[in-house]
């Protein structure tokens, strides 16, 4: 077993109660995952449908499933019987999907609209003007956004990497006092293993984390 229970409560003591620890258990056996959960976690982010899938039925009912990988549409049937929490809403397809879904199992499902903050292309995400353009949400009952969620530049840089959180905080909280029924944002899920500490000195109340204790991932998966 390569879980860090020692790291993962030093981290806990850390954060604190105001910033929520997302466990990263992509390609983690479930034996990781419960062993976690076995020291009172419950909140975990999987980034692939079919593992996520294959998890959530061999693990207890009361987790906190987290989606945070690039979700497709045609995927979301599949977890939205269950998921906590759909981090990256890159497109209002894909939300009117997660609607459809939701509707059809009787549940709301929460999402974070995910910005894109960082220099690289590859990053996939609403940018601010977006954002600003995202039409009126009232026919659409059956999601609630309820924050924002971005990632910065894989970069060594931590000013930039501080830029970036900064300037997503900053849209943040201009879009905070924009609230409806299903839009009221009060998370902001910035920061993962390799920045999390500046992520949450930039404002950040919801990390991401992985290898600080689970090890290193497994790319073969």
């Amino acid at each position: 077993m390569s879980i860090n229970i020692e790291k993962y409560k030093a981290i806990v003591a850390e954060l604190g109660n105001k910033v929520t620890l997302v466990a990263v258990s992509k390609t983690k056996p479930i034996e990781d995952i419960q062993a976690l959960y076995n020291s009172g976690h419950r909140d975990f982010g999987e980034n692939y449908v079919q593992e996520l899938v294959e998890k959530q039925a061999a693990l207890p009912r009361d987790i906190r499933w987290h989606f945070i990988g690039h979700l497709q549409s045609n995927k979301v049937k599949f977890i939205a019987p269950f998921v906590h929490l759909v981090h990256g809403v890159d497109s209002i397809n894909l939300l009117k999907e997660i609607n459809k879904q939701a509707a059809k199992n009787n549940r709301v499902i929460d999402c974070l609209l995910q910005i894109h903050i960082a220099k690289e292309e590859t990053k996939f995400g609403f940018d601010e003007q977006e954002l600003k353009q995202i039409p009126d949400l009232s026919d659409m009952k059956n999601v609630r956004i309820c924050g924002l969620m971005g990632m910065a530049s894989f970069s060594d840089d931590k000013s930039l990497v501080r830029s970036e959180f900064h300037n997503l905080k900053n849209i943040f909280d201009i879009n905070a006092v924009l609230s409806t029924m299903n839009y009221q944002l009060s998370t902001l899920s910035m920061g993962m293993s390799g920045d999390y500490t500046i992520a949450i000195e930039e404002g950040s109340n919801m990390v991401r984390i992985g290898s600080l204790l689970f090890g290193e991932r497994n790319y073969n998966h």
